[in-house]
């Protein structure tokens, strides 16, 4: 299965870069031509950075570590949490935070904050302060949850990152090379793709374009996650194999075939013999008998 297809990539009009004045001349290698002023953009060249930020993605998933979309731009903002909550990833998609990874000790008490807030509100404490300290809470809790609502699972630094549009995103490329964790970003013909581990040339203006790309980085953690339980299946079906196989001698006495006919247990024995003291007759020894 394709990754993605130069059809997609066209109808989405990834291949529209920005105006000619306006490019930065380290994007060289990936603009194909330039049309009525307007750069446009090599697919092919799109396609097969597409697969290897794909693969990326895939690997960095396999290790059990977690993969942080980056999109505060508003065309960007429904697609990064849309699709980060599809595949069960972090996000951020309002404001990127100063410190957001390379002073992660503080974030995290902020999150714990947002989590007692939440849980405030839930269990009814809020009934032991008054109007204006409730409202003041509520005011809090609204604005961590709008900046912090997309990591507040986030329990250490994220494995890779995906960026839509390094150029509004510097902070946090800056942030992601000095912690050293791996960037996948969508790169336009204004952008530096120097820096940038696995950079993907292509609109970062098209709303269509933005969820294209969005999609095919969420699709890399889905496909890896189906893979893994997969494989944790074909590995319980290898260990029922093996019992299978297993010596006659390990299996139960009570689960082994038994011919009715012929067959006569103790038990059997007992029952057919056991005999009422009082009345000669055969009795049911399992079952309890009331005296008159």
């Amino acid at each position: 299965m394709a990754v993605v297809t130069m059809k997609s990539l066209l109808e989405s009009g990834v291949h529209f870069g920005h105006q000619v004045k306006r490019w930065d001349p380290r994007m060289k290698k990936y603009i194909f031509a330039e049309r009525n002023g307007i750069h446009i953009i090599d697919l092919q060249k799109t396609v097969e950075a597409s697969k290897r930020a794909y693969s990326a993605v895939r690997d960095t998933v396999a290790k059990q570590k977690n993969v942080l979309f980056v999109g505060t731009k508003k065309q960007a903002q429904q697609a990064i949490e849309k699709e980060a909550e599809r595949c069960g990833q972090f996000y951020v998609n309002n404001r990127w935070l100063g410190g957001m990874l390379t002073n992660f000790t503080t974030i995290k008490k902020s999150l714990l904050r947002l989590k007692k807030l939440e849980k405030m509100e839930v269990d009814g404490s809020y009934e032991n302060y008054t109007k204006k300290e409730v409202a003041a809470f509520k005011k809090e809790c609204a604005k961590l949850q709008k900046n912090l609502g997309g990591i507040k699972e986030m329990k250490e630094l994220p494995g890779i990152l995906f960026i839509i549009d390094t150029r509004k995103e510097s902070i946090a490329v800056a942030e992601a090379r000095r912690m050293g964790i791996p960037i996948v970003a969508i790169v336009d013909t204004n952008c530096n793709p120097e820096g940038v581990d696995y950079p993907i040339p292509g609109n970062d203006d098209a709303i269509r374009a933005i969820t294209l790309f969005t999609q095919i980085i969420a699709n890399a953690v889905v496909d890896e996650d189906n893979e893994a339980g997969l494989r944790v299946i074909e590995n319980i079906g290898d260990g029922d194999e093996d019992f299978d196989g297993a010596d006659d001698a390990s299996i139960r006495e009570e689960d082994r075939e038994i011919d009715i006919e012929n067959y006569k247990s103790e038990d059997s024995t007992q029952q057919e013999t056991a005999v009422d003291e009082e009345d000669g007759l055969p009795i049911d020894v399992d079952k309890v008998y009331e005296k008159e």
